[in-house]
């Protein structure tokens, strides 16, 4: 019974400071983009919804998710503090990671692709470009952990 305990006691913790990490993305990401990225999503803005935006903050949600799931799954065994670590510092090296990358595929794209991102309506074909970086970006650092 004190295996059970135990157990659910981790995962409390873990959810916490995954539940932080990926607050922590998200607010990264609407830094990086022009406006306020709740409203985009909410449209609440004077156009209405942006499917890209939503496209790429799923993105960032998901991909800064499986980082921090991979440093839990590969350290969850070992002692709280030494996985709690992992979980934390490979959380914030995504982030950071796929915050360089927006950057630069921003450089090298035509137009402001942050702030096409936002523009409400459908999907347009660069934020599915981003996202796709996102992903790729966090897969990477996954594969870092293992």
């Amino acid at each position: 019974m004190f295996d059970l305990w135990t157990a659910l006691y981790h995962a409390v913790v873990y959810a916490v400071l995954a539940g932080a990490v990926l607050v922590l993305a998200y607010v990264v990401l609407d830094l990086l983009t022009p406006g306020h990225l709740g409203r985009h999503l909410l449209g609440t803005t004077e156009h209405g919804a942006s499917y890209s935006a939503a496209t790429v903050a799923a993105a960032w949600v998901i991909g800064n998710g499986a980082v921090v799931f991979t440093a839990i799954w590969t350290n969850g065994d070992t002692d709280l503090g030494y996985a709690l670590l992992w979980t934390l510092v490979f959380g914030l090296v995504g982030c950071a990671l796929n915050a360089v990358m927006l950057v630069a595929i921003d450089l090298v794209t035509p137009g402001n692709l942050r702030a096409v991102v936002c523009t409400p309506g459908p999907v347009v074909p660069l934020a599915v470009l981003s996202a796709a970086s996102t992903l790729a970006i966090s897969a990477i650092v996954c594969a870092s952990i293992a």
